[in-house]
């Protein structure tokens, strides 16, 4: 695969299982999709409140669109191993401290994760008595993302802690030519 477009770094790769590139870099797409869609909508809803001519539903996509991308960001992000970590704590350590550390804020992670889909299913469940205005739509199919991300983020963390636990955790700063890779 060209160095564009390679998904996972290879400092990273004994972290990560190939078989979840590609869900990865479909979480990232939805993303994508999520931020330009949220974008849009606002712009609209400038738009046609300008005119005077607004368009009430437009509100309900807008939050829509902010919820799922932001949660699967989250998701996309654990993977990355951007987001949620005690890095710098971890970064300044090594040998058996840096491998207990890099387990310990991973577990952290894991158990966020199944706590966003313990409590993100039963709000999805109570949704369905509350209802967004003007389409009547119920809650719960906002509420959906909560659950959906967190079973990305066990997943993510899963993969995370087997492969480090079988393979170590990354001791280096990433090269250059790497972080430039991450944009």
């Amino acid at each position: 695969m060209s160095e564009r477009r390679r998904i996972v770094l290879e400092l990273d790769r004994h972290l990560k299982w190939r078989v979840f590139d590609r869900l990865e870099a479909l979480l990232m797409v939805l993303c994508g999709i999520a931020i330009a869609g949220f974008s849009i909508c606002v712009l609209l809803d400038i738009l046609t409140r300008s005119l005077r001519s607004p368009w009430l539903w437009l509100q309900e996509v807008t939050s829509a669109f902010f919820i799922y991308g932001s949660f699967l960001g989250m998701a996309v992000a654990t993977r990355r191993a951007d987001h949620l970590m005690l890095s710098a704590i971890s970064e300044s350590m090594s040998g058996r401290w840096r491998f207990a550390v890099e387990i310990f804020n991973r577990l952290v992670i894991l158990a966020c994760g199944a706590c966003m889909v313990w409590f993100g299913w039963d709000n999805f469940l109570h949704g369905f008595g509350s209802y967004r205005m003007p389409s009547l739509t119920p809650l719960a199919w906002w509420y959906l993302a909560i659950p959906l991300a967190g079973a990305f983020i066990c997943l993510f963390a899963l993969e995370q802690l087997i492969n480090g636990w079988r393979h170590g955790f990354p001791v280096r700063e990433r090269p250059a030519e790497e972080r430039e890779l991450i944009l």
